[in-house]
């Protein structure tokens, strides 16, 4: 029988972590806790109460320490760590990196506070001719597929969520302004992602991204399956979402934001629970150069599928050379994509959320 883990929401190497006081001091003081000129390195030892002598390694894309990771922040684009944008051969391009302005606009397109539809409209209006902003505005445009039946609300206040402002922040200090078509080319990351992999998962959840997940869910129970440090399932939570969280906990994340996580392999818990009829299906990062998606896919016999993972074909997430909807059209062709709304990426990366219901068409 699957068991309820007793481990608590802890941060490795951290005296005291609560994620409930870590967010009340970030409604606060989010802007004296984020990296003061750049530096990364303190600011995560401030935020999760480290020590100064940290030497945690952050085993990801790469196995790096908060000192190598600084150190690797402070070198800039230098050879070639901020080279995001290939032509569509894959080499360098001629333009020069975004401008802050650009790179700003387009964080802002997953602001709380902000239309994401007004503000990708604004992206598109207000770039340059054959600009990387264009490029990118077109692009994410392409992409969105959101229904008019989902009401967003802009929240005057803003949603607190620390994995958005720190994403903010990397992508003006790694010169990223988001993803184009030619991104799939990209097979380079940066030092900084095995960092906030481990704090806060693989992807951020939008403001966008986590209403449409409610909405969608409909009062029903959201099951979270592969819920790694369970940074979506606490933010799902927090807007009032019942989420069960499955993981069998074989990766290692520095931080885990949930005391609660059921531990059991995700194909036998769907088999021990009547495949999940009643519940939302949600897919975070799911696993590559595996069976395993393939086996939850499935196995899970409710309506609802939603996944977070790759919107190209660069093989991070789930099959690779296919994208997860291209993947569904063939394997369960009764769930039809009914949203695809980009979510922050970081840089060099392109992701997005798929919602498919069974039996509905995509508007």
């Amino acid at each position: 029988m699957p068991i309820t883990k007793t481990l608590s929401a802890q941060t490795t190497g951290s005296a005291r972590f609560d994620p409930d006081a870590f967010f009340e001091s970030w409604e606060n003081e989010s802007k004296s806790l984020l990296p003061q000129n750049n530096d990364l390195r303190s600011s995560i030892i401030t935020s999760f109460n480290l020590a100064q002598s940290d030497n945690y390694v952050y085993h990801a894309v790469a196995s790096v320490t908060l000192a190598q990771v600084q150190e690797a922040t402070e070198h800039g684009g230098e050879h070639g760590l901020h080279a995001w944008y290939p032509d569509s051969t894959g080499k360098a391009p001629e333009l020069p990196p975004p401008s802050l302005a650009d790179i700003d606009a387009y964080t802002a397109v997953f602001a709380s506070t902000t239309s994401t539809s007004k503000s990708l409209t604004a992206l598109a209006a207000n770039a340059k001719k054959h600009s990387h902003r264009a490029s990118i505005a077109t692009y994410l445009q392409s992409k969105r597929v959101l229904p008019s039946t989902y009401t967003v609300p802009k929240l005057k206040r803003g949603l607190i969520n620390p994995y958005y402002d720190y994403w903010a922040w990397s992508c003006r200090n790694l010169e990223w302004a988001g993803p184009t078509a030619d991104t799939v080319l990209v097979k380079q990351s940066h030092h900084i992602l095995p960092v906030f992999m481990h704090h806060f998962g693989c992807v951020v959840p939008s403001h966008e991204a986590l209403e449409a997940l409610k909405q969608s869910a409909r009062g029903r129970k959201v099951l979270d399956l592969a819920s790694g440090n369970g940074y979506w399932t606490y933010m799902l939570r927090r807007l009032g979402v019942q989420v069960d969280a499955v993981d069998s906990l074989q990766s290692r994340y520095r931080s885990l934001w949930i005391s609660d996580t059921i531990v059991e392999d995700g194909e036998k818990y769907l088999k021990a629970n009547k495949a999940a009829k009643e519940a939302l299906l949600l897919l975070v990062y799911p696993i590559v150069n595996s069976s395993f998606t393939a086996k939850v896919l499935h196995a899970y016999d409710g309506h609802t599928i939603c996944v977070v993972g790759t919107q190209n074909r660069n093989g991070y997430t789930a099959f690779g050379d296919k994208i997860i909807d291209e993947y569904l059209a063939v394997e369960k062709p009764t769930y039809m994509k009914t949203v695809q709304i980009p979510l922050p990426s970081f840089a060099g990366k392109d992701e997005a959320l798929f919602i498919f219901e069974r039996g509905h068409h995509e508007s």
